[in-house]
């Protein structure tokens, strides 16, 4: 274990905050995009889960609720968890896994296809390797939808904003990211 990354030595360590952060990053665009292919799977207000693989090892599953109806607007209210989630070495240097949730992804969608989304991203998990301890996830996001070849709608890539704050044990990290 390299000493600066211990959560036990009672020192605030900016960058272990901000590597604890990073290894999510991927997670939160793939939360959202399981979120929206559930969203398209739905034939209810139930949207059935959805699972992808973390790059390295594990698994994000994502299910929930939507609203039904023809209204262009939408609300999903969606559940996060991860299982031995790595997307690999942080900074290529720093072996993290995730585990936890469910964190709680809350979408509003507006003028769909085209349109919108807002929402917030909220919740904890274990790490373990290289960082120990748990990252708590505040984080408000936004971006565009459209409608994809098939029709169904998706979340436009490159236009996702994601800000907020990830709490370790080794500090606070601000988020103010484009995914």
């Amino acid at each position: 274990m390299i000493a600066s990354c211990r959560p036990d030595d009672g020192v605030a360590d900016p960058e272990s905050a901000r590597r604890a952060y990073l290894g999510l990053d991927r997670a939160v665009d793939r939360a959202i995009k399981l979120g929206f292919d559930g969203f398209n799977a739905a034939s209810n207000a139930n949207i059935p889960e959805q699972m992808a693989a973390g790059d390295l090892s594990g698994t994000v599953v994502v299910g929930g609720k939507v609203d039904q109806g023809a209204s262009n607007n939408k609300e999903m209210d969606l559940q996060v968890t991860l299982t031995d989630y790595s997307d690999g070495p942080v900074e290529d240097m720093f072996d993290v896994a995730y585990d936890g949730g469910p964190a709680l992804l809350d979408l509003s969608l507006r003028d769909l296809p085209n349109g919108t989304f807002t929402g917030s991203f909220s919740g904890e998990f274990a790490m373990t390797g290289e960082l120990a301890g748990t990252v708590a996830l505040d984080l408000d996001v936004m971006g565009q939808t459209e409608e994809a070849p098939d029709g169904t709608i998706r979340r436009k890539v490159g236009t996702i904003h994601v800000t907020g704050t990830a709490t370790s044990d080794y500090g606070v990290f601000a988020i103010d990211i484009s995914l």
